[in-house]
């Protein structure tokens, strides 16, 4: 029964989850084609780390994410390194970038399209073959680093669409 209460408040949530408009759709990261199943807005963090880059400078380079994905006020998973989505029906889905559009501002992560690679669990990510990444907000770092090896934990939110072909 609760497995299947939960399926219901996620294919029921197709609107954006962070309640506000959506942006509109950059044709580089449309899921053309594909049938929406669920949206999760996702409440976490950017994690970097500061490093050398090829010149020896100290710089803030991306590590992972650290999130926890909600629908209607309720936490159903979590998003962390990988990337990885799993939700707590036991299904998870990984994902490779495959196209890449500015954020709203220079603040915001960029919004991306994701091809699904191996997933995990009968749930409601099986079959998953497309995410994306919309709406962010937060989570770039900004400023210098002095220190290799430092963390630098950036709040954001951002929603993931989840996205299944010829359905």
């Amino acid at each position: 029964m609760r497995a299947m209460l939960f399926s219901a408040v996620m294919l029921m949530s197709l609107a954006p989850a962070a309640g506000g408009a959506a942006e509109e759709i950059p044709d580089t990261i449309a899921a053309s084609g594909e049938k929406l199943i669920a949206t999760a807005q996702a409440i976490g963090a950017q994690i970097y780390e500061c490093r050398r880059d090829l010149s020896g400078k100290l710089v803030w380079e991306f590590r992972e994410p650290i999130a926890t994905l909600v629908i209607d006020g309720r936490t159903v998973g979590r998003h962390y390194a990988g990337p990885n989505w799993e939700l707590s029906d036991g299904s998870s889905v990984g994902g490779r970038v495959a196209g890449k559009a500015p954020g709203a501002s220079t603040n915001d992560i960029p919004l991306l399209k994701l091809t699904a690679v191996p997933h995990l669990g009968s749930g409601q990510l099986n079959g998953v073959t497309t995410i994306q990444r919309l709406n962010t907000r937060g989570g770039q770092a900004a400023g210098g680093c002095d220190k290799a090896g430092a963390l630098l934990n950036v709040p954001y939110t951002a929603d993931y669409a989840f996205y299944k072909k010829g359905q």
